[in-house]
């Protein structure tokens, strides 16, 4: 059967599960400390996710309603503007409350009525939580554990699990999801990676610095917690481990093919299948059939490397960040770092103090928005609240996502009465500049030329906006740092030149991004009549909320086109949203005995209008911002979803079938 790919030997195999059986979740776990190592522990922690934790403990929302209580939500603080001595009573408060938890055995905690779920929500952060949030949220909490986003199949289809192997092209974050929920719902599937590991870009990334940019208690699976990261914003190795933690405990290792290359698939009409030949590590080419195709390639795949002139002529070694040459000692050498984007601004600090000299060419300057977490360690209070606390996790994950929710949108929406263009684009945009500019020229300092430099001369959140604890500003005014504005205009055999000033370096780091606009390059992918995708795409990729393609029955895509997020969430909750949204399909497939699914091409030009028209009034896609990997070479944008989350949420919860032909 397709997907078993697999023998007998479990050697090498940490855990296995069977088919439909859902592992025991990492989750809370009974405890008998004493008081005062209680006591110790919640000097560590959230007060008010905390007090949060202690209403879902007791369902008593009694503490909500006393005189203690937050008074602003800051991103990244979460103490809510309590004083020592309000922080201090309600940790006694808490410790009261843990103590007879403690006593009792740590019983289970009584389900919580909806109403003090969203007292509880709104009393976190400060402010009324919108109704229409509250199941999203709750789904992203996953408070009791039961994974509510799991595929439901019907219960007498038409067609068994069996009727639709499935094969997943990659076995990054999104492809190990489609393991685990194909595996949950008893559908045979195979997954090819082109590695012999999986992960993703976070196996590929190894670049000195690499880190998540996401709150990483946000930044995993609603359904797999980890109470172990070791920092808030935790760093490559930790969540390469996290993702192979996942792919064990759901065996879905036993199902991936590795070091495979998919080479083309073909839809084929007659029989309703795709025909995927791979390539094996021995050259060897197989034809793989499968009733469905999910590629899970994503977006940040295929490094971008600027075809400079003079390039090949560089004497020393030449790499890029994602594909980082660990045999290149930079002790002492002179090295040009090539972008200072999202990983520039992560390998200078790292690689600074090593280095001889180090010349940063950026293009254009970045907004980096103050955080002081970005490179803080989890405490082990913390980590003992999220092992031990029912929901403590849960609360705090949360408040993740309600500071990375949509509110952000208001930054981003052009005001066409607004004057300030093109360094704000409204209001709330101007407020946001303000508050970085002047963190910005506070780490400067009197250095008026690096500020120059440093300040971008676009909105906030037109590119990609990073965070930092200051360690890059810091960076840039080192006496071996030198920031260069120009862009590289040639390479020689020992050097790099930017107009007519000549850089002397033995090693060249291209930090330059990913091929963003060509989303298929990688494979061939061919739909009815033997369309060919990359055709037609061209440079302007586009597909039903970012998932189907017309004329490419049961074919479906993960962090597709349009589905990339620039003002919120994380790619990880978007995924979620995908594949739940594959499963409805699959599961509409089995009810009704189909063969096939594809979506109708004017429901797919309406939602690529629609798309198109809420993305032109975002300083995304605003003709005066130049240089944004955001745009297609025509200037659109194609990569972004506008879309509030929780709009997006309910178009891939509950989709419009009538949207939909199946045969």
């Amino acid at each position: 059967m397709l997907g078993t790919n697999g023998s007998d030997d479990p050697s090498g195999v940490d855990e296995v599960i069977p088919i439909g059986v859902q592992p025991p979740r990492p989750g809370t776990s009974p405890f008998t400390d004493s008081d005062e190592q209680i006591r110790a522990a919640l000097e560590d922690v959230s007060v008010p996710a905390l007090i949060a934790a202690v209403v879902q403990t007791t369902g008593d929302p009694t503490l909500l309603r006393g005189p203690l209580r937050p008074r602003r939500f800051v991103p990244n603080d979460f103490q809510g503007g309590l004083n020592d001595d309000e922080r201090r009573a309600l940790r006694t408060a808490a410790l009261d409350v843990l103590r007879s938890f403690r006593d009792l055995g740590c019983p289970p905690p009584p389900p919580l009525h909806r109403d003090t779920i969203l007292e509880t929500m709104s009393w976190l952060v400060c402010e009324d939580v919108p109704d229409e949030y509250v199941e999203m949220f709750l789904e992203e909490m996953d408070i009791d554990g039961t994974d509510p986003r799991q595929i439901t199949l019907p219960q007498n289809g038409r067609v068994s699990p069996e009727d639709l192997p499935v094969l997943v092209i990659g076995a990054g974050a999104s492809g190990l999801l489609a393991g685990v929920r194909l595996k949950q719902a008893g559908i045979p599937f195979e997954i090819v990676e082109k590695n012999s590991e999986a992960g993703g870009t976070w196996l590929e990334n190894t670049y000195p610095g690499c880190r998540v940019d996401v709150g990483n208690h946000f930044y995993c699976y609603s359904f797999e917690p980890n109470d172990d990261f070791s920092e808030y914003f935790c760093q490559q190795p930790e969540l390469l481990d996290y993702f192979r933690r996942v792919m064990h405990r759901w065996g879905v290792q036993d199902h991936v093919v590795w070091d495979t290359e998919v080479i083309s698939s073909r839809w084929d009409a007659s029989e309703s299948v795709w025909r995927t030949i791979t390539r094996g590590p021995d050259g060897k080419h197989t034809e793989r059939v499968s009733r469905v195709l999910i590629s899970a390639i994503g977006q940040l795949n295929t490094p971008f490397v600027p075809d400079f002139p003079g390039l090949d002529s560089f004497t020393g070694p030449v790499f890029h960040t994602a594909s980082w040459d660990h045999s290149v000692d930079l002790r002492g050498k002179r090295v040009a770092l090539i972008g200072a984007g999202a990983s520039g601004f992560q390998v200078g600090p790292a690689i600074a103090d090593d280095v001889e000299e180090l010349v940063i060419f950026q293009r254009s300057a970045q907004w980096i928005a103050p955080n002081r977490r970005y490179r803080q360690p989890v405490g082990p209070g913390s980590k003992w609240a999220m092992r031990h606390i029912p929901g403590y996790q849960a609360w705090y994950r949360f408040m993740l996502l309600y500071q990375a929710s949509d509110k952000a949108l208001a930054v981003v929406k052009i005001d066409p009465s607004w004057s300030g263009m093109p360094l704000s684009a409204n209001a709330v945009s101007e407020q946001r500049r303000q508050v970085m500019m002047k963190w910005i020229t506070e780490l400067v300092g009197d250095d008026e030329e690096l500020l120059e430099k440093v300040t971008p001369d676009y909105p906030p959140m037109a590119k990609r906006q990073l965070q930092d604890d200051g360690s890059w500003l810091r960076c840039l005014t080192r006496s071996n740092v030198e920031l260069v504005r120009e862009p590289v205009t040639s390479i020689e055999p020992g050097a790099v030149r930017s107009g007519d000033a000549r850089y002397d370096v033995d090693v060249i780091i291209m930090a330059t991004g990913f091929e963003t606009d060509d989303l298929s390059s990688s494979t061939q992918v061919m739909g009815r009549e033997d369309r060919v995708l990359s055709e037609e795409w061209g440079k302007a990729p586009s597909a039903h909320l970012g998932i189907t393609v017309p004329g490419f029955p049961n074919f479906f895509l993960m962090y597709g086109p349009g589905t990339n997020l620039a003002h919120a969430g994380s790619i990880i909750f978007h995924s979620e949203c995908q594949m739940q949204f594959i499963g409805v399909c699959l599961g509409h497939m089995m009810a009704s005995g189909s063969r096939s699914i594809e979506v109708r091409t004017d429901a797919h030009d309406d939602y690529v209008r629609r798309l198109q028209e809420e993305l032109a009034g975002t300083v995304w896609a605003h003709p005066s911002v130049r240089h944004s990997w955001y745009k297609g070479p025509d200037g659109k944008v194609y990569v972004l979803s506008p879309w509030r989350l929780v709009d997006y949420w309910k178009m891939t919860k509950w989709p419009d079938l009538d949207e939909y032909a199946f045969s």
